[in-house]
């Protein structure tokens, strides 16, 4: 049977993939340190887990609109007015299932054959196939380790063509934990309004933040920029909510009424349980997510300190998110015994057959000197996986 051709053009995801062969070697015994899948390692804070049991005591078990019920909605505009400084009617929400899901059908509701779609480098490993599998054409803007993997204004200017319809930017971002500032985003936004692109802003980390960052959201810079920028966020990062599958996006209305059938014709609706422990999540502080920051920021304090030590690794400090994306291409070209390292992806197998330490290719991210670690794992198991890492490099000669 054939199959249709846009299946051809996407990859399997390169985080799920890496996090599955740690899982096959994990069933055969091998104690795998897993620095691969974006996925927080605390529970759900209790208040959330309680909205939800609460939820089905109650038989809210049962289909909502497609696009999410106005109680959830309702909370979402609050808290874009609250922290975004962001005003949202709650016709310009759509809640989806997961950000990833919100990102999937914005895609597939704007992008045509022909359309150009620029992704600054590193970039999140599903934006290239979202937007190749609706027969647009990703264009990759590369950024540098020196300024902090940020898009540049001439860099975004260099790529801008004709066919250009949109700029996909993440921020913090997902690999290397870069962050723009204000001034950043305003540099962005005049090219934005000049050449009058659409801007899909993945905020999916704004609350995972160090150093006194502040996040600010590219919608909020002004009424110009805000009226070509849909803001997709979700529950899943902060709130230690992966599995509960709860995102949202926010933006003008013809995009939002679109998603919003779009939905109605396949997903019908996000978990109805789902909604009420998003709304719990998102009406309240919980001392579990705070908690949870700060450990993240000791994990990634102690992960920049490890690296340094490591010969022949640079690694830019992240800004937000909870990932580290050092440059280990000083080790491309070694040996051990019969296998050369070639390239990321060489890296990567070799330290999981080697050291049984999963780690993500930096290639998959567009930047194939680089490799990915999550520090979404305890403590413990980052002393530990670090230290196999790192008699593993030394074993390359």
């Amino acid at each position: 049977m054939k199959l249709a051709e846009r299946v051809s053009k996407i990859r399997p995801s390169a985080t799920h993939a890496m996090s599955i062969k740690a899982k096959q070697l994990q069933a055969q015994g091998v104690d795998v340190i897993d620095f691969g899948l974006g996925e927080p390692d605390f529970d759900t804070p209790r208040e959330i887990k309680k909205a939800a049991i609460e939820a089905i005591r109650k038989g809210f078990t049962k289909y909502t609109s497609p696009s999410g019920t106005d109680e959830l909605k309702l909370v979402v505009v609050e808290k874009f007015r609250r922290e975004n400084n962001l005003e949202y009617e709650k016709d310009q929400v759509v809640i989806s299932c997961g950000a990833k899901h919100s990102l999937y059908t914005l895609a597939q509701v704007l992008f045509d054959q022909g359309d150009e779609v620029i992704i600054p480098a590193p970039y999140w490993v599903s934006y290239p196939d979202q937007v190749l599998i609706n027969g647009a054409t990703p264009v990759i803007a590369p950024t540098e380790e020196s300024n902090g993997f940020r898009l540049t204004l001439e860099v975004l200017r260099a790529h801008i063509t004709p066919r250009t319809k949109a700029l996909i930017l993440n921020t913090p971002s997902n690999p290397t934990g870069a962050a723009y500032e204000k001034k950043h985003l305003e540099e962005i936004a005049q090219v934005v309004i000049e050449k009058n692109l659409l801007v899909i802003s993945d905020e999916i980390y704004e609350r995972i933040v160090y150093n006194g960052f502040k996040h600010v959201s590219l919608a909020s810079l002004d009424r110009e920029v805000k009226d070509r920028t849909v803001v997709v966020n979700g529950v899943s990062k902060t709130f230690s909510m992966t599995g509960w599958r709860i995102g949202y996006a926010a933006g003008p209305k013809t995009i939002m009424s679109a998603m919003a059938n779009l939905q109605s014709q396949s997903t019908s609706n996000p978990c109805s349980i789902s909604q009420k422990a998003a709304l719990a999540a998102l009406s309240q502080t919980s001392k579990e997510t705070v908690k949870m920051l700060g450990e993240f920021e000791r994990r990634r304090t102690h992960l920049l300190k490890r690296l340094k030590r490591i010969k022949g690794i640079t690694c830019v400090p992240p800004l937000g998110a909870f990932y580290v994306f050092p440059k280990v291409s000083a080790y491309y070209g070694k040996t051990w015994k019969d296998r050369t390292i070639n390239n990321s992806q060489d890296l990567a197998s070799y330290l999981l057959e080697e050291a049984g330490v999963a780690v993500v290719a930096g290639d998959s991210f567009g930047a194939d000197p680089y490799i990915r670690l999550s520090y979404a794992t305890s403590m413990k198991r980052i002393r530990k996986g670090l230290d196999l890492m790192h008699e593993a490099l030394k074993k390359l000669s």
